[in-house]
């Protein structure tokens, strides 16, 4: 599922290819999604490329190919409006934390049902999501819950593998605002992007970490990091 902007330059590049054969420079992406840095466009890149939207052409500069088109952006289909929920997530500010839910005594007394936590829309364990929003509930042991309020978050992404996180899994978290240097932790940034990565420190900027060396450690002035909560549990099913 991709986010509106992600969308916008999927269609605006494959716009271009049609009509001239070249992808556009990442001057006119910016220009035409109307950012104020390429660094948004590589973040957006990057995402489509982990989702198999397109791919980067090895050996050649500006050569972006689009492998395909979801749905919602074939001509056929209708265009999308801002009511449309490319997302179906609701953006997470920082005085709007996500809502957990506390281990109760009954949660104890019947532990064969576990407990039934908050399940929050996929969480990239790449590059960020831009919003969450309660969708579904997720039956969780109580034995990896401990005090304070948890909930859960379906993982999007392999940035995380080296430290035994993958795709499609099911992550516990607990919910807090500040935590130590290499504890895993949900990020807030720019209080529109959600994402999940290790912690680290240097001065006075917030590095975002992956677990797989594909990706670049992200050091952020710590203004436009929020810390949503830790890891402290996983759930993975096999087919």
């Amino acid at each position: 599922m991709l986010t509106r902007k992600q969308q916008e330059l999927l269609l605006f590049v494959h716009r271009r290819l049609e009509a001239d054969g070249v992808s556009p420079s990442f001057d006119e992406m910016k220009d035409a999604l109307s950012l104020k840095s390429k660094s948004g466009i590589h973040r957006l890149i990057t995402g489509l490329e982990e989702r198999g939207f397109i791919r980067r052409l090895p050996h050649r500069a500006r050569a972006l190919e689009v492998l395909r088109l979801p749905d919602c952006l074939k001509t056929d289909a209708p265009a999308a409006t801002d009511d449309d929920n490319v997302v179906p997530f609701r953006p997470l500010r920082s005085d709007t934390p996500l809502p957990g839910r506390k281990l109760e005594r009954a949660d104890l007394v019947n532990a064969e049902h576990g407990v039934r936590l908050p399940l929050y829309g996929r969480i990239a364990a790449g590059m960020p999501i831009e919003a969450l929003q309660e969708h579904n509930f997720a039956q969780v042991p109580a034995s990896l819950l401990g005090p304070g309020e948890h909930y859960a978050l379906e993982v999007a992404g392999d940035s995380m593998v080296e430290a035994g996180i993958l795709d499609g899994d099911t992550v516990i978290i607990r919910r807090c605002d500040t935590a130590d240097a290499g504890v895993i932790i949900v990020a807030l940034v720019d209080d529109n992007e959600v994402t999940l990565k290790r912690l680290r420190r240097k001065g006075a900027s917030v590095g975002l970490e992956a677990a797989n060396p594909a990706y670049e450690t992200r050091f952020l002035p710590s203004d436009r990091v929020r810390i949503q909560g830790r890891l402290v549990g996983l759930l993975r099913t096999y087919s």
